[in-house]
């Protein structure tokens, strides 16, 4: 794999002949005799390569000092010279905090991958058809380090609008109080918030691809849970930099990859971190299962970032709390007397052996328990005019008060959710928007671990329900979400609530309308390319985004470009998209920061886009 790193390695290598070469191959055992020996020219020659230096060495006290160890791993690992993507070959590798795992006492979840990068298209940008997807890399966390380097280095944002109440327009000043949605691929979002946003969310709420095999995480099948681990992983350890102290993280899945789940996140958030695995009942009943037990409910696993966190105190009133309270649902209350350490009562006691004037024993034939009923005589009249007592039809049961459900604080809920329920196919039609996700899900979720003005992000946006609820809570937000529906769903949603539409959670906090987002693009690059690739109708159109793909694209460094050239016009016209796909890097899918000023790069973004940009990037709001 010709990586960076790989690549100034062979260069230094090449200084000594045919020492470290057998024919053209390198002579593995060779160098890791020499470096294991301390071998002086060797390490001189690594020291003095700026790429070797920045990766492979540590200043100890003004002295640079070559970390051999990390070397001799590289070397040891046979796919790191082949097309390698991890370091699981002879050495098995598998490790966990530097160590092997059979060096360790712990309990970890390791898998092939664990140690790479996966950039992870999600919303097909490599299309739906599966024989025009591109392969994506794993890039090995030592091996490519330059290349991630570059791949999760902060992105120009263009195509910036903000919305409000009187419409959209143009922005050139970012405001860190501004709600944000960003359209993107999230891992490389999330690296580009990292810096401007590290330590400051409260609750991040997630809802990823489930590893089902009919969701949108279509893998190599044979690691498929390995990918989704990895692509999990990478994104769990960018969302705690994000957190702050006392946050808190919700993610929401099913049984199909949750008991992995919960052991990899005690890997990044420390088991002692765990708080509570919710199980979710979204919908009523379960399905006919031949084979097994129905399976009606979700897993939302919740950890901390550290032990500084609070969850609020949230009650459940009852199953249909989505229905306005009717006075004639009510649940009954003991008349009886409490016991005498109960002193919250209000009222005396009606003992019999204490007879009074205001105190009564019996009351239309129903007589007072031994232990009295807990109200004077006129107390309990008036409850009985107000239709507040409930007489039972056998005159030897006790009375009991009628408590209505809208007077009714509810009790305390616990970890298993059974009054919220999927939204329906009529509900969905009525808000014009489709997803499994209730807000009154959301609303619980925020309530329990945030308070007004807190931040909230959501990076695996979808429909925007977590936006949404935030937004009528009175919660600032972040949003991202790669997929094109952003602009045909999630976005116009966003612009429904603040028109102040009334589903939902609406009536129930009383929604009104107002506030504003701001949304923004990741500027895309070679990923504009792939589109053009796939939606060619003719070669001869094909040919044309080809020859626009040699002056502007970037290409795979591993390709033949002088043989695809020869052989390209030989090809089928699909045969000929499954090649230009191939040959485009997919790590340079959008174009980083670092280029804004580049003359072939600022004529592409507007002035407005290129104000915001400096805005927000700027030192005083990072």
């Amino acid at each position: 794999m010709k990586t960076k790193i790989n690549e100034a390695i062979k260069e230094v290598l090449q200084h000594f002949g045919d020492k470290y070469f057998i024919e053209d191959l390198v002579n593995k055992s060779k160098v890791i005799q020499d470096l294991d020996g301390y071998d002086a020219p060797l390490l001189e020659a690594f020291i003095t390569n700026e790429t070797i230096k920045n990766n492979f060495t540590i200043d100890i006290a003004g002295n640079v000092v070559m970390q051999t160890n990390k070397l001799i791993e590289l070397f040891e690992a046979d796919e790191y010279w082949q097309d390698s993507y991890t370091k699981y070959s002879k050495k098995i590798g598998l490790t966990a905090g530097g160590k092997f795992i059979n060096e360790s006492t712990d309990v970890v979840l390791d898998f092939p991958y664990k140690d790479t990068i996966l950039k992870a298209s999600m919303s097909k940008e490599d299309t739906d058809k599966d024989d025009l997807r591109p392969d994506e890399p794993f890039l090995n966390e030592v091996i490519a380090m330059e290349e991630i380097d570059v791949l999760l280095d902060k992105k120009i944002l263009v195509n910036v609008k903000k919305y409000d109440e009187n419409g959209v327009y143009d922005v050139e000043n970012f405001d860190e109080n501004d709600n944000l949605i960003m359209k993107g691929n999230n891992l490389l979002a999330l690296h580009t918030l990292k810096k401007k946003y590290a330590g400051k969310v409260k609750l991040i709420y997630i809802d990823p691809p489930y590893n089902t095999g009919n969701d949108s995480f279509k893998y190599n099948d044979r690691f498929n849970r390995s990918s989704w681990l990895t692509f999990i992983k990478n994104r769990l350890e960018i969302a705690r930099e994000i957190l702050s102290d006392d946050g808190l993280i919700f993610v929401q899945c099913d049984f199909n990859e949750s008991h992995y789940l919960k052991v990899l996140m005690d890997d990044i958030f420390g088991e002692s971190l765990f708080v509570n695995d919710i199980v979710w009942k979204r919908k009523f009943g379960n399905a006919n299962e031949t084979r097994r037990l129905g399976t009606a409910y979700d897993n939302i696993i919740l950890y901390a970032k550290t032990n500084e966190f609070e969850i609020n105190s949230v009650r459940e009133k009852n199953s249909e709390h989505v229905k306005e309270y009717i006075r004639k649902r009510f649940t009954r209350k003991d008349l009886e007397g409490p016991h005498k350490d109960r002193l919250w009562m209000p009222y005396p006691l009606a003992n019999p052996g204490k007879p009074t004037n205001n105190l009564i024993y019996e009351y239309k034939g129903y007589k007072a328990p031994p232990k009295g009923w807990r109200m004077i005589k006129d107390k309990l009249e008036t409850l009985d005019k107000e239709n507040r007592i409930y007489f039972p039809e056998d005159k030897s049961q006790r009375l009991q008060e009628k408590k209505f459900l809208d007077e009714y604080e509810g009790q305390p809920i616990d970890s298993l959710w059974s009054d919220i329920y999927v939204i329906n196919s009529q509900a969905k039609e009525a808000l014009d928007f489709d997803g499994q996700k209730p807000e009154h899900l959301l609303k619980r979720i925020i309530e329990l671990g945030s308070r007004e003005g807190d931040l909230i992000m959501d990076f695996h946006m979808g429909s925007a329900t977590t936006q949404a609820v935030a937004h009528k809570m009175d919660r600032r937000y972040i949003g991202i979400e790669q997929m094109d529906y952003i602009n045909t769903v999630s976005v116009p949603r966003l612009q429904k609530v603040i028109e102040g539409e009334q589903g939902g959670i609406s009536k129930d906090v009383d929604w009104q309308g107002g506030g504003s987002f701001v949304y923004v693009e990741l500027m895309e690059k070679n990923r504009g390319f792939l589109t053009s690739v796939q939606n060619a109708e003719t070669t001869i159109e094909l040919q044309e985004v080809f020859t626009f793909m040699l002056e502007e694209a970037e290409i795979d460094f591993k390709v033949d470009l002088e043989a695809v050239k020869d052989t390209l016009g030989e090809l089928s016209l699909n045969d000929q998209k499954k090649t230009l796909i191939k040959i485009i890097d997919k790590n340079q899918l959008y174009f980083n920061y670092s280029e804004i000023d580049d003359e072939n790069v600022r004529d592409f973004i507007e002035d407005n886009d290129y104000a915001f940009n400096k805005s927000f990037y700027s030192e005083g709001n990072e």
